[in-house]
């Protein structure tokens, strides 16, 4: 075939293809990865290179006569085509989100503009677009089935919805418009990264910091002196610190000063994000209006479970409506109790006060409080616990490789290089010894790296290849947990522990997906359905069985106490039609900026929104909408659908109810979850994979019920 021809031209016999691996090594298909000879100096050219082979792929499609196309030399010829871009911009990512700034930030920015403004001319380019339409015709597409039909009818859609079929100003337009997006959204993400980074506050009385955990205490020091300052401690905005200094600290001027960096946070200065969130809005609506499309929303959501903004606004609304009493009962229960330990009856919470006087609250009432549980919860444990869950749900087995730093030879440790001396890789293998893939683990926080917690595909899919080869996924999965210090490993919270299962989930989906086409493949899945098999994963740490596997305390190796159990349980609703409705309140900003906002004025629209979403404090909290980098840190990233979470909390909440009728481990319910939902990517639609594996639509009950809702 034509694109096979092509291909051989291009790469040419297997001396040559060893050459051009050496010479562009973020093109390399070699692994394990050398992350230290993915040198900014290097990105350009190898990103030049990249694209012009994919380009060169490209054409040669192009060059078939419409009357000779197939399915294979179109559909899946296209399928391959960007496979060197692909591998080089994936690298080349991942490391911008766990090791970016400095030089290989600038190179990034610089050839990010080539690589959008590409794979834009994809789905505008004609001749392409001609094959594609051609094809269409034919009767081998007509009769296309099963998983070639879902490949092509879902290539026909992204030509269309990325403007195959419009005029050409107009084409030249929404290319324009792509390219800015990238860039604007790519300079909010930096943004994001350094404001967090440059925020810091050095206090060398540790009685300052009275009520902070010892734990949390003991980061804080060893971080000070990391940064040059010994016998203090150093307060900043990354999660493993903020999170507890605003529940626990009781200096109140402190925890202020700290939620007013925390509430300022890109608002002005030179890491200010006010005026690119217009930017990214205006853009992103007129992307949409060229594209037929009433507004953003519409536009992302046609091929995700919601199909429109309307039916994920309704979502929204009929969710706050059921929780409206218990949110506001919740709030007159932490003033209620703030004025009678205060002894003012007319006590107000203060926005840098309410994490405080729930925790107080909920010591109160039940004795407990979460660092409690963190002795029970060392990273290694927990670990090993995890891959026990799956082991008894799936049947899989996890090993650890020792690594060694990229620029380090083999004599100085593993086998395996990492860009950071603390990431972990691991191989997983199925019942039969088989490997089925491979995942690196950067579990910490550190400057340069993304805020938040992810899993990253772009290091490679499952997929099959030209030759009939099954090529194994590898991931990338990152946190940014609360590390160890000298004197004690990483003890982690419960939510901590959550977000790992969580991202595991993710990797699992990743990982088992056994679709041929890696397009389709893994967790290449409408938004509103992908957070389906992280989220399931989040119920077995509140199970007495799941945790039995691992709970121990690190220094005594005691089991977690029955009572603490109990209590942690007892807790897990704590407030939460408040913690719910602080959810619904972003899902809601997010659908009206995507679907209504008119470029006026951004904190007052926000307001409008959100009203009878948020808590009525006296001192009114900015939007978080600056650095909400869910929304804006992407071309299109969570925008428009942030609401996902719920929706897919529906979804998980409602699955797991199976689990709780026919076992927690119940291998055979695992099965069917893994054949009909793990395996299958987007093979089908979410809502006949689901229905598949539940028998039925999935029911809003199920979350009401496990929170104490209904």
């Amino acid at each position: 075939m034509a694109f096979r021809c092509n291909f051989s031209i291009v790469t040419g016999p297997s001396r040559l293809i060893s050459l051009l691996a050496m010479s562009y090594t973020f093109l390399s298909a070699a692994h394990p990865i050398e992350w230290s000879e993915l040198t900014a100096d290097r990105l350009a050219q190898d990103i030049a290179e990249a694209i012009a082979q994919s380009d060169r792929n490209i054409e040669a499609i192009c060059s078939i006569e419409t009357s000779n196309v197939t399915f294979s030399n179109v559909i899946e010829a296209l399928e391959r085509a960007t496979d060197p871009l692909h591998t080089a911009w994936g690298r080349a990512s991942m490391l911008d989100s766990v090791a970016g700034g400095g030089d290989f930030r600038v190179e990034y920015n610089r050839v990010l503009g080539s690589v959008s403004d590409f794979y834009t001319s994809i789905v505008l380019n004609e001749k392409l677009w001609e094959r594609i339409h051609a094809f269409s015709c034919t009767k081998e597409a007509k009769t296309l089935k099963g998983v070639r039909k879902r490949l092509f009818e879902e290539t026909m859609r992204d030509f269309r919805e990325g403007g195959a079929e419009l005029p050409a100003s107009s084409k030249e337009r929404l290319r324009a418009i792509r390219n800015e997006l990238a860039e604007k959204t790519q300079r909010y993400s930096e943004n994001l990264v350094d404001a967090t980074d440059a925020w810091e506050k050095i206090i060398d009385n540790a009685g300052e910091l009275d009520g902070m955990p010892s734990s949390i205490l003991a980061v804080m020091r060893e971080d000070a002196a990391q940064h040059g300052h010994s016998n203090a401690y150093r307060l900043t905005l990354r999660a493993p610190i903020y999170g507890p200094a605003m529940r626990y600290l009781k200096k109140t001027s402190l925890r202020k000063e700290l939620w007013d960096a925390n509430d300022r946070l890109c608002l002005d200065g030179k890491y200010a994000n006010g005026e690119l969130v217009h930017e990214i809005l205006r853009l992103r609506s007129e992307e949409a209006k060229l594209l037929g499309y009433k507004n953003f929303a519409d536009f992302i959501l046609s091929r995700r479970m919601a199909k429109n903004g309307r039916t994920a606004l309704s979502f929204t609304k009929k969710l706050h409506n059921r929780i409206e009493d218990a949110f506001h009962a919740d709030i007159e229960s932490i003033c209620s109790f703030k004025a009678a330990i205060s002894g003012d009856a007319h006590a107000i919470i203060e926005p840098w006060e309410m994490a405080f006087w729930s925790e107080e609250r909920c010591r109160a009432l039940y004795n407990f409080d979460e660092e409690q549980l963190r002795p029970y919860f060392e990273l290694n444990a927990t670990l090993r616990g995890l891959f026990a869950t799956v082991k008894l749900l799936y049947d899989i087995r996890i090993e650890e490789r020792a690594v060694r730093m990229s620029n380090c030879g083999g004599e100085n440790g593993g086998d395996i290089p990492v860009w950071h001396e603390s990431v972990r890789y691991f191989e997983v293998f199925d019942e039969n010894g088989s490997k089925i893939g491979s995942f690196y683990a950067d579990f910490f926080p550190r400057e340069g790296k993304h805020v938040g917690a992810w899993l990253s595909e772009s290091l490679g899919t499952g997929h099959r290849n030209e030759a009939g080869e099954w090529i194994l996924p590898i991931g990338v999965l990152c946190t940014n947990l609360t590390p160890s210090t000298q004197n004690r490993p990483a003890l982690l919270t419960h939510n901590e522990v959550q977000t790992i299962f969580h991202e595991f989930g993710h990797l699992l989906h990743h990982l088992f997906g056994r679709v041929i086409y890696k397009s389709l493949n893994g967790i290449n899945v409408a938004w509103d359905f992908v957070e389906l098999p992280s989220q399931i994963m989040e119920n077995w740490t509140w199970e007495r069985a799941c945790l039995d596997l691992f709970a121990r305390h690190y220094e005594s190796g005691k089991p977690l106490p029955k009572q603490l159990f109990q209590k942690m349980r007892t807790t897990r609703n704590y407030l939460v039609a408040m913690r719910t409705m602080r959810q619904l309140a972003m899902q809601k900003m997010d659908l009206d900026l995507h679907i209504s906002y008119d470029g006026d004025d951004l904190d007052a629209f926000i307001k409008r929104s959100t009203q009878g979403y948020t808590i009525p404090y006296p001192t009114e909290p900015h939007s978080i909408v600056r650095h909400f980098h869910h929304l804006f840190s992407d071309s299109n990233g969570y925008a428009a659908a942030y609401y996902s979470y719920k929706w897919a909390e529906v979804l998980d909440a409602d699955a797991f109810e199976r689990f709780l009728e026919e076992g927690i481990f119940s291998r055979k319910v695992a099965d069917e979850f893994r054949r009909e939902i793990l395996e299958k990517g987007n093979e089908k639609s979410p809502e006949k994979l689901y229905r598949k594996f539940r028998g039925r639509d999935p029911n809003l009950d199920a979350l009401l019920h496990r929170c104490g809702l209904k």
